[in-house]
């Protein structure tokens, strides 16, 4: 699976943002997708997770209430919705496939998201 993600930006602090993330391959509707973050000097983070039929979600205590995760399986696609942003959520974001709660495919270029104060 090939993934490229779209939709980063800067924002103000308090702003929404919708992240995309296109993938290719037949089997991408099989896979449970997740949305990561990254700033530099630290580990990648796991914010969101969504399951093949998009019927389960989990996510990271940080963004709980605040991020939704979504998919659209016809178009391989996978979404973030962004709303209430936090400086803290400036970061560098990527999707993946998962497969035994880890990522499994190579990482795309990713998106950049800048909130500012």
């Amino acid at each position: 699976v090939q993934l490229v993600e779209s939709g980063g930006g800067l924002v103000q602090a308090g702003g929404s943002l919708r992240l995309s993330c296109a993938a290719s391959g037949r089997l991408f509707s099989t896979f449970t997708m997740g949305w990561f973050r990254q700033v530099p000097g630290k580990e990648r983070e796991l914010v969101a997770t969504i399951g093949w039929s998009g019927g389960s979600s989990t996510y990271a205590d940080s963004v709980k209430g605040r991020f939704t995760i979504s998919r659209d399986n016809g178009k391989n696609m996978v979404y973030l919705q962004m709303n209430s942003l936090k400086v803290e959520d400036t970061a560098v974001y990527y999707c993946n496939t998962m497969r035994s709660g880890a990522p499994f495919d190579s990482w795309g270029q990713g998106t950049q998201v800048t909130v500012s104060s």
